[in-house]
C-alpha cells in the first residue's frame, strides 16, 4: 500500500526531449572548442502541480527519485559519465531561485555601446591575467568575472542575477581547457538557443504581453556536511539549474562540471 506521505511526493519521468542547442549543426563542435563536455541537458515530466512554497520539498524528491538517479549523470573521478546514484545518501537540498525575466537578446546591447564588443563583433582584448584557474585576455570576460573592471557595473547586480546572464557568462567562461572567441556572434547565438530549450514565454490573453512562465532554480545536494552535486567542490563554472515548465509539468536539469 502506499502511505499518504508517498502520495504527496513528486516523481519524476524521463522524457526523450531534443534541445535545439544539441541538434543545430556545429554547436556540438563550439561546446567542446569552449571546454563544455561535461555538461548535459535532461528533462522530466512530474506527476503534480509544484506550489511555490513547496520548492524545497520539490528539489528534495527530485534528487531522491529512482529515475533521476539513474539518468542523471556525473563525472566520475575516472573522468568518465555515470549514474548519480546518491538516492539514499542525500541528506540535504538547496534551491536558490533565479530571477528569468528577460525576453530579448538586445540586453547585450550594452556590450558594444560600452566598447567591450566592437562594431564588427569583435571582443576587445586586453592583458593576460589569472582569476582563480581562469585565464582572462579579454574586456568580455575581465567585465563578467572581476568586480574592478571599468566595465563590471555596465550590468547592474540585478542584471547579473538574470538567468539569461548567468546562461552567457556560464558559455562565455567555457570549461578547463578552452578555446576562446574572438567574435561574440557565437557566444550570443548559443545563449539564445540555450535560453529558448530551458524557458518558456506565454502571452496575456487580455493583454498580448508576453512573459516567461518557467521557475529555474540552481540546486546543490549534500551527504552529511559534504558537497557532493553538481561536484563535490564548488566553481564558478561548475553549476546545475533547475528549470521547471509548471504549464507541461516539465523540469530540465542544465549541469556542468569544471574538470581540474
Amino acid at each position: 500500500m502506499t502511505s499518504a506521505e508517498d502520495e504527496q511526493k513528486f516523481t519524476f519521468q524521463p522524457l526523450q526531449n531534443t534541445f535545439l542547442v544539441l541538434e543545430k549543426p556545429g554547436v556540438r563542435d563550439l561546446f567542446t572548442k569552449w571546454g563544455l563536455q561535461w555538461m548535459q541537458l535532461k528533462t522530466f515530466y512530474y506527476n503534480q502541480h509544484m506550489k511555490p512554497y513547496q520548492k524545497d520539498d520539490f528539489v528534495k524528491d527530485f534528487f531522491k527519485d529512482p529515475l533521476v538517479n539513474s539518468h542523471v549523470q556525473v563525472v566520475s573521478r575516472a573522468h568518465q559519465w555515470c549514474p548519480l546514484g546518491l538516492r539514499d545518501q542525500i541528506t540535504k537540498t538547496t534551491a536558490e531561485t533565479v530571477p528569468a525575466t528577460s525576453l530579448s537578446m538586445s540586453f547585450f546591447d550594452r556590450l558594444t555601446s560600452a566598447g567591450i564588443v566592437r562594431q564588427s563583433g569583435s571582443i576587445v582584448k586586453c592583458y593576460d591575467e589569472m582569476y582563480g584557474d581562469i585565464m582572462i585576455s579579454d574586456e568580455l570576460r575581465k567585465m563578467l568575472l572581476m568586480d574592478d573592471s571599468d566595465n563590471y557595473d555596465v550590468f547592474s547586480e540585478e542584471d547579473r542575477s538574470e538567468f539569461l546572464f548567468k546562461i552567457f557568462k556560464h558559455v562565455c567562461l567555457g570549461g578547463s581547457v578552452c578555446q576562446y572567441e574572438d567574435d561574440v556572434p557565437p557566444y550570443l547565438d548559443t545563449t539564445k538557443m540555450l535560453y529558448k530549450d530551458l524557458v518558456s514565454v506565454v502571452k496575456d490573453t487580455k493583454t498580448n504581453e508576453l512573459s516567461v512562465s518557467t521557475i529555474v532554480f540552481k540546486v546543490q545536494a549534500w551527504v552529511g556536511d559534504h558537497l557532493v552535486f553538481p561536484a563535490a567542490s564548488e566553481h564558478e563554472q561548475t553549476f546545475c539549474y533547475l528549470t521547471v515548465d509548471p504549464v507541461k509539468r516539465h523540469v530540465t536539469l542544465w549541469h556542468h562540471v569544471w574538470d581540474n
